[in-house]
């Protein structure tokens, strides 16, 4: 197994950050040495951030944050209370949007859908730089 870390700079606001052209390079590199098979997976080694594959640029990323927003309320009486308003809420997103996601990958190409991207997903305005892990296991 090889393994990279990246950083991210999400910024100071919730943020769906598409990370496929990362992982693309990431895996152009490594592809190539193991003969093209293997495995992707990426994990967030965070306790507020998470890994989603889903569409980008139609608004699916909106959507992804605004549904969020109504399953974890910033202004719910969070018993985690740290941090900005509404804080516990970003230590609960990893339960619904898990730290971590794999992809097969054949002949040095991620087999993602036609409209699938790979995304941090990071709703804690209070970190605004996260790292990744991208590890490659070769077939």
């Amino acid at each position: 197994m090889r393994s990279e870390l990246i950083d991210v700079a999400t910024g100071g606001t919730e943020v769906v950050f598409d990370l496929t052209s990362r992982c693309e390079q990431f895996v152009a590199r490594e592809a190539h040495q193991a003969q093209g098979d293997g495995l992707l997976h990426m994990f967030v080694p965070h306790a507020t951030a998470g890994i989603a594959i889903l569409e980008t640029g139609a608004g699916s990323d909106t959507d992804l944050l605004a549904v969020l927003e109504q399953l974890l309320p910033r202004d719910f009486s969070w018993r985690h209370r740290h941090g900005s308003q509404g804080h516990g809420r970003d230590h609960v997103l990893p339960a619904l949007v898990p730290p971590f996601a794999s992809i097969p990958v054949l002949d040095g190409r991620m087999m993602l859908g036609t409209w699938q991207s790979i995304c941090l997903v990071d709703t804690n305005v209070d970190n605004p730089r996260r790292q990744v892990r991208l590890s490659w296991l070769p077939g």
